[in-house]
């Protein structure tokens, strides 16, 4: 696929979101659970969804591949109170993310991604990291480094370490604009 032919499909896809999605907020200090997910701190990674996990209470590791829109596996099985090492690796020629939540997570987040592109933060096949570190003007930026994601260019690889608190509907999810909506998220079955 040549750059113009991405540089289409993430214009596309980007189109593609609602009006709706565009939101003021930011990154770091910002990722909000949507109602009913008890938030403690106000980030993705708190709450009945579970915690940041500690690399010393890993049970097992699961390696999980990332393509432009889908994940490999689909489905993962996890256990109540387990600590799982996710060793993420992006394959696609798109910026890729793997993020944990709930659906109504999932809806919150996919507005500060909106963000981002709109801020030119995200660029289809690359990320500005100076633009992501940089003040939105409420004292927080855009940097993406909450525990229970990882947002990724091409070939890059991270490792997310979660333990699993209860039974919740949770999935995972990429969500730059268009991705989860062109079908890139799976299931967990606790």
């Amino acid at each position: 696929m040549t750059s113009m032919s991405l540089k289409v499909l993430v214009s596309a896809a980007v189109l593609s979101v609602s009006a709706g999605a565009y939101a003021a907020g930011s990154h770091s200090g910002g990722h909000h659970a949507g109602e009913g997910d008890h938030a403690s701190d106000g980030h993705h990674s708190a709450g009945n969804i579970g915690r940041a996990g500690n690399p010393e209470d890993v049970t097992r590791t699961i390696d999980i591949t990332m393509y432009d829109n889908y994940y490999e596996p689909e489905v993962i099985d996890v256990n109540q109170g387990e600590t799982v090492r996710f060793r993420i690796t992006n394959q696609g020629a798109l910026v890729h993310e793997f993020n944990i939540g709930t659906a109504a997570m999932h809806r919150s987040h996919q507005a500060e991604m909106m963000m981002m592109v709109e801020h030119g933060v995200l660029k289809g096949d690359h990320i500005d990291h100076d633009m992501m570190n940089m003040d939105m003007g409420n004292g927080h930026t855009m940097k993406h480094d909450d525990p229970n994601s990882a947002l990724l260019e091409p070939g890059q690889s991270a490792e997310v370490i979660w333990t699993f608190n209860e039974q919740a509907n949770l999935e995972f999810a990429c969500n730059v604009p268009g991705h989860y909506q062109a079908g890139m998220s799976g299931e967990f079955d606790i």
